[in-house]
């Protein structure tokens, strides 16, 4: 099992894909990183050395900023965006598409499960 970033990337698989398991890597990064360490990108996890294992953290860790510390950057844009009351910040409050997307239709990720409204219709006068 290798451990990259504080993240258990998978053996099985090639190590460009395997890259992406880390939060912040995605294929283009994933690719850039191997090319930079000079490392094959179909070549298996399970397969790389011990010191090609050391130049990819060491890679990381000095050109990339991942995991908890990128989070902690987005989490901290979208307090600040919210703070200052901006348009996308409202949104953000309030679960809606911060991007301009419709919300008449869709937008069922962000606004969660349908609720229906009950009681819109008039009912019909009962005999007594």
């Amino acid at each position: 099992m290798a451990r990259i970033a504080n993240v258990t990337i998978p053996d099985q698989k090639q190590v460009g894909v395997s890259l992406t398991y880390v939060y912040g890597i995605g294929p283009v990064l994933a690719s850039r990183i191997l090319q930079a360490t000079k490392i094959d990108p179909t070549t298996r996890v399970k397969d790389l050395t011990e010191s090609e294992l050391g130049r990819i953290r060491d890679e990381i860790a000095a050109n990339y900023t991942v995991e908890g510390d990128l989070q902690r950057i987005v989490t901290g844009n979208i307090k600040r965006l919210k703070d200052i009351g901006s348009f996308r910040g409202l949104r953000h409050k309030s679960n809606l598409p911060t991007r301009g997307q419709r919300t008449r239709t869709n937008a069922r990720t962000r606004r969660g499960k349908k609720v229906t409204v009950g009681g819109t219709k008039k009912k019909a006068p009962s005999k007594t």
